[in-house]
């Protein structure tokens, strides 16, 4: 039997565990003097680079539905740390840098959240839908992901309405498992965020139009049977196009999935079986 980790003893350790990644993030940030994006303003860019709107309420499995509930409040209150943020020239957005500790002494409720690779649910729960548009976004213009983690090659539930290629989502735990993005271009850039009664909407403007348009797209989807286990396959790439001829200059795989999925599937998935 393989030991347990120290995190894996118990809570208390694993709380423990989960702090001391906390305060070793504060301290690197400290020491590499990065320089974060903190300045808000109502005054919007007057360039639109991309805008999505994310169905909040969204039916997974059977997770319930009250925590997607409690999750339309945690989005609501986070959104409005970040909602008119101005990513200046030089300037690196960091998630977490900007929501702080998402706790229940602020108002945060108990929402889904994804635990050693399994629904659960947690004060907060929820962030990785705001993570996710933000990332979402920022694919389509010229910024920088620093730092993108994945929910370690897992399809959690099926598609309800999959708007997004597979693949293109982030995980984050405050603070250590952050989402965070650079501006190492001459360009302005500002977040806008809000949440009405069904959406988690967003605007990535900026000060000027880009020179380039991104096209995110999936290739190669298909499901396999490998020793009896089932694997969501496929490839995202992202197309560079210049915006006045059209032309398609680039062409970068940006992800290959091969993901464990986690739930049960119906009898009509087309699924290949792999010796």
């Amino acid at each position: 039997m393989a030991r347990k980790l120290f995190c894996e003893i118990s809570p208390f350790t694993y709380r423990l565990s989960t702090e001391k990644e906390i305060l070793k993030r504060h301290l690197r940030d400290a020491l590499n003097k990065v320089h974060f994006a903190k300045e808000r303003t109502q005054d919007t860019l007057p360039v639109v680079i991309y805008r999505h709107n994310s169905l909040i309420r969204r039916r997974l499995g059977n997770v319930d539905m009250q925590l997607q509930e409690n999750k339309a409040v945690n989005l609501a209150l986070a959104v409005k740390h970040i909602d008119g943020l101005l990513i200046r020239p030089g300037e690196t957005f960091s998630v977490w840098k900007l929501i702080g500790r998402t706790t229940e002494s602020r108002g945060y409720k108990e929402g889904l959240t994804i635990t050693h690779g399994k629904p659960c649910k947690g004060i907060g729960g929820g962030m990785c839908q705001l993570s996710n548009l933000i990332h979402w976004m920022v694919l389509h213009s010229d910024l920088t992901i620093t730092e993108h983690h994945h929910h370690d090659a897992l399809d959690l539930f099926p598609d309800h309405g999959r708007q997004i290629p597979f693949g293109t989502g982030t995980s984050i735990s405050y603070n250590y498992i952050d989402y965070r993005v650079k501006n190492n271009t001459s360009n302005t850039y500002q977040l806008c965020l809000h949440v009405d009664d069904e959406y988690l909407c967003g605007e990535l403007r900026a000060t000027e139009q880009l020179q380039y348009t991104f096209h995110i797209h999936a290739e190669g989807e298909y499901f396999s049977r490998e020793d009896g286990v089932v694997y969501r396959n496929g490839q995202v790439y992202r197309d560079t196009i210049n915006r006045e001829t059209g032309e398609c200059v680039e062409s970068q795989l940006i992800r290959t999935n091969h993901a464990r999925v986690m739930y049960e599937c119906p009898p009509d998935m087309e699924i290949q079986e792999k010796s």
